[in-house]
């Protein structure tokens, strides 16, 4: 573990153990993205945004945290990708279409509901995305977040910048508990990308360091991880 892993991990210990211990989330949330009180309201908030009105596709990722977010999109008729929990698949993407889910938009939004109703795809078959929602540990207001160390979310949004699909016209949002909300720095290294707007249940922040890596680094990721993601098992580098 290099300092700066050391570094992002002290952070998501204390923020875990503050938003626990301050009443923001379940006991259980401690290593996990957390399911964090409240998260019906970032849902609203992100749906007042010009940017969410505008929008016609949305990628998630498959947290609980994130699952009303999924919900208010499917219901305000935009296209959702999910991620394929651990991106276990060469097609990592779930595509949730509102005109045909099959289910109810609250159980088609759940991995489980994914899972039966959705089809998945590679990155070549999936459109141009409009907002990009991620699970987050932690955030501070210059847009620097961290995710709970599996490191899905930074290979997720590098692959779709390779395909084109995550452009400058793609604003990049993390709901999470105010108390997820930090004011120290958190180092960041070339994978990082950095959000545009923090939504919390009561307030969205916009945050004006926007960062975003070219694409996926290759020299960041180990051969057991490669080799864990059939995706990038398929298009690393001879």
């Amino acid at each position: 573990m290099t300092n700066i892993d050391q570094a992002k991990q002290a952070v998501r210990e204390r923020v875990w153990r503050q938003l626990i211990d301050g009443g923001g989330a379940p006991a259980d949330s401690y290593g996990k993205i957390p399911g964090f009180y409240g998260a019906e309201g970032t849902a609203e908030q992100l749906a007042g945004l010009d940017e969410w009105r505008r929008a016609s596709t949305v990628k998630a990722n498959p947290d609980w945290a994130q699952l009303p977010v999924r919900v208010r999109a499917l219901k305000d008729g935009k296209r959702v990708y999910m991620a394929v929990p651990r991106m276990a698949s060469l097609e990592p993407f779930y595509l949730l279409d509102p005109k045909n889910l099959g289910l109810p938009p609250e159980e088609a939004a759940e991995k489980k509901g994914a899972a039966q109703v959705a089809r998945r795809l590679g990155v070549e078959s999936m459109e141009a995305i409009d907002v990009v929602v991620c699970g987050s540990v932690a955030v501070n207001r210059s847009g620097a977040r961290i995710g709970k160390g599996a490191g899905y979310s930074d290979l997720e949004v590098a692959l779709l910048i390779e395909a084109g699909l995550v452009t400058e016209k793609t604003i990049i949002v993390a709901p999470v508990h105010q108390l997820q909300v930090i004011e120290d720095d958190i180092p960041e290294i070339e994978h990082d990308f950095s959000v545009d707007y923090i939504v919390t249940p009561d307030e969205v922040i916009p945050c004006p360091n926007r960062r975003r890596p070219r694409g996926l680094v290759w020299g960041d990721l180990t051969p057991e991880k490669i080799a864990a993601i059939p995706v990038l098992a398929q298009r690393r580098p001879s």
